[in-house]
């Protein structure tokens, strides 16, 4: 595991918060920083040799993502992704109705919102108690004014994989438009644009060991996007001078990735550490799992457990205060819960609308594992679990 600073000491198990950069990510963002580090707009010679390094790379994630260079915009993550793919569409599209799930993540909403000042109509599709969406309520609003739909691919919460083939043909049967926000996903398994019934897809490195400050919105050919910042850069799609360094760190670690789910048949290897992790867990008293089980054919993100914990009388305890028990303990966690909260104090959203109790919802703990684990890092959690919720629990208030 990376070295981590004096102040945070222990046990990083947040992954779908962020993930440590690789050593092969920070070197490949070095030597970019050292060779090619001039604007790669500029005529010159140090401007061609960052245009060469960038378009490298560029060509680089374009064939992990299994897109074609001109189907690939750089930008500077997951938000600006989701926000360039609906709002873009919205700007070349008489305004409709754009419906997406009720466990998105914040920036698919807040583009809505923006396309609703626009004079579009917003609609959430209804998910069940695993978070998946309901095919048949899709499929009944699938008729004009539907224009776009927007779906997040894996729930970073509850670990929810949505089926996406399916949601796909859908939509195009309907001849309705379907960006997939893919952040949580690449990385973990392969992603073939190419083979996907997808028009746009938005992914962010920093969920893959990557750098913070760059992403990727792969669009359809002859798909036109109004851009969010104008100017030259790709292709007239997003302006702004391009970081290359941060592309040369997503293309480091793309192939790391790539690498990884090649060596294991196309499975992410931390999925057996996660199950044998969440076999130790789920024996402790007072804690179940929320969104699908590993086995559950809808399928579960690999790295991604999310538990619900109650005390011995059965009451939810707050998903928060174990944080900072299991802090205390050297474990980094999340405690699951959205941005925004209604009901409860730190009542998550996504478990609202899969039907929990506002108390439920406020006791969910999420933790997310990556390949700088190692069984080692993870014996002793189960203990720690079990010591901080006997804290908690017997905590006034």
């Amino acid at each position: 595991m990376p070295p981590l600073p004096p102040e945070a000491p222990g046990v990083y198990l947040d992954a779908c918060a962020t993930s440590p950069p690789a050593p092969e990510v920070l070197e490949a963002m070095a030597q970019a920083h050292r060779q090619a580090w001039a604007n790669p707009s500029s005529l010159h010679g140090f401007g061609l040799a960052a245009a060469d390094r960038l378009e490298r790379d560029r060509l680089a994630i374009a064939e992990q993502l299994g897109c074609d260079r001109d189907e690939l915009v750089l930008l500077s993550g997951g938000s600006e992704a989701i926000h360039t793919a609906l709002i873009g569409c919205a700007g070349c599209l008489e305004p409709g109705r754009v419906l997406l799930s009720a466990v998105e993540h914040p920036a698919s909403y807040a583009a809505a919102a923006a396309m609703e000042r626009r004079g579009w109509q917003r609609q959430l599709l209804p998910v069940d108690g695993r978070g998946l969406v309901d095919l048949e309520a899709l499929q009944e609003l699938l008729v004009p004014p539907t224009r776009l739909v927007s779906i997040l691919w894996g729930q970073s919460e509850v670990g929810t994989l949505q089926p996406i083939t399916s949601i796909g043909q859908l939509c195009r049967q309907a001849g309705v438009l379907l960006h997939v926000d893919a952040v949580q996903v690449v990385g973990h398994q392969p992603v073939d644009f190419r083979q996907l019934p997808v028009d746009l897809l938005s992914c962010a490195a920093h969920k893959l060991q990557g750098p913070r400050g760059v992403g990727a919105l792969l669009v359809r050919h002859g798909l036109e996007l109004e851009p969010l910042i104008g100017g030259a850069q790709e292709g007239g799609r997003r302006g702004g001078t391009e970081p290359v360094a941060l592309v040369a760190g997503f293309a480091a670690a793309l192939e790391l990735a790539r690498q990884r789910l090649a060596a294991h048949g196309g499975e992410d290897p931390i999925g057996s550490l996660r199950d044998r992790l969440l076999e130790r867990l789920l024996a402790l008293e007072g804690v179940r799992l929320s969104g699908p089980a590993p086995a559950d054919p809808c399928g579960r993100l690999p790295h991604h457990i999310s538990l619900l914990v109650s005390g011995p009388d059965g009451r939810p305890l707050p998903g928060r205060r174990l944080v900072r028990e299991l802090a205390r303990r050297g474990y980094a966690v999340s405690s699951g819960s959205a941005c925004t909260s209604r009901g409860a104090p730190g009542a998550s959203a996504v478990l609202l609308a899969m039907g929990y109790s506002p108390e439920e919802a406020a006791s969910g703990l999420r933790i997310s594992l990556g390949p700088w684990l190692s069984p080692a890092d993870l014996a002793g959690l189960p203990t720690a679990l079990e010591e901080a919720l006997r804290s908690v629990a017997a905590a006034p208030g």
